[in-house]
């Protein structure tokens, strides 16, 4: 386990994961502001095969972790943390549809923020959304990150809103 919430277990996703993974993969509602698109059964396979390989690569900055309900042991998505050579950590994350909604993703947030701080001690932490995800924006507004401004993304064709927030030194 990575860390938990009241609700959710955050954890390394495993090959047993495929199923519901390729749920949310395939899904254009879930992707359409990650990558604009639903994925393959193959895409999928390889996606996941990836991420599960990025556990045990020395210097890992690639981190994408299975959302599981403690209720139902069930995966419900995936958080992310993407460092790059600055430490500093890019968040993510995707949920099934069937469990938008719940406050789930708020809850999420949080404790992926907590965590990038104080387990992984990174610098700063940041995200973009796509300023149409307005479930999201909405989330991040509320959030302890701090908007920073929005700019034209060029690859996804969208406006993105980007929020940040600095680890506070002691």
């Amino acid at each position: 386990m990575v860390f938990q919430t009241s609700r959710l277990l955050v954890r390394q996703l495993t090959y047993d994961d495929f199923e519901p993974f390729h749920e949310m993969q395939s899904n254009f509602n879930v992707m359409q502001y990650a990558s604009g698109k639903a994925q393959s059964f193959e895409e999928n396979k390889a996606d996941l095969k990836k991420v599960i390989n990025h556990y045990s690569e020395k210097n890992n900055g690639f981190w994408v972790w299975a959302i599981e309900g403690k209720s139902n042991g069930e995966l419900i998505g995936t958080a992310a943390m993407i460092v790059d050579e600055k430490n500093e950590g890019e968040i993510g994350y995707r949920l099934l549809e069937k469990y938008w909604g719940n406050g789930y993703a708020t809850e999420i947030l949080k404790d992926l923020i907590d965590f990038g701080f104080e387990k992984m001690k990174l610098k700063a932490i940041h995200a973009n959304v796509d300023v149409r995800n307005i479930a999201s924006v909405k989330m991040l507004d509320k959030s302890i990150l701090k908007y920073i401004g929005e700019e034209w993304n060029e690859e996804f064709q969208s406006n993105d809103r980007f929020y940040r927030l600095e680890q506070i030194s002691t």
